[in-house]
């Protein structure tokens, strides 16, 4: 592709609850995480994960990017989420991964690169394209269960 290139992913809940969203494909993905994050109204202030075995046991994924890779002092033999470009961790279209954003409620979004486009100079990047169902609270009443769509 010439020019500077984008990816569209959706971060997806359950089948009837994402967000579609467009990156600049040279981001890192913490920028991506911080995205997805934010389309969903959740605050971004919990540490995260990029895995590539979307079930099961996630940390034995041969592809998997943390953000405790990039704290002072972190232990993770994973790689980088702020030295990781959104292109290099999703190289085409059909690439997966786990999202699992806060390890104690453990938020698991699954990940897909859906389309590639051409960046747009000046526009807002990440940018939330479609938004379908209702986000859940971050952090829900514990008297009161989320219901399935």
């Amino acid at each position: 592709m010439v020019g500077a290139t984008t990816h569209i992913l959706r971060a997806s809940l359950r089948p009837k609850l994402y967000r579609d969203i467009e990156i600049d494909s040279g981001k890192a993905l913490y920028d991506l995480a911080e995205g997805i994050v934010g389309a969903f109204d959740f605050d971004f202030d919990h540490a995260f994960g990029f895995y590539s075995k979307l079930t099961g046991h996630y940390f034995d994924s041969p592809s998997k990017y943390e953000l405790f890779a990039d704290l002072e002092g972190g232990e993770s033999d994973a790689g980088s989420v702020k030295g990781t470009k959104v292109a290099q961790a999703f190289p085409d279209v059909g690439s997966k991964m786990l999202f699992l954003f806060d390890y104690g409620d453990e938020w698991r979004f699954k990940v897909e690169v859906i389309g590639l486009g051409e960046k747009v100079p000046n526009a807002p990047y990440p940018n939330v394209v479609k938004s379908i169902g209702t986000a859940p609270p971050q952090y829900p009443n514990p008297d009161e269960g989320f219901e399935d769509e």
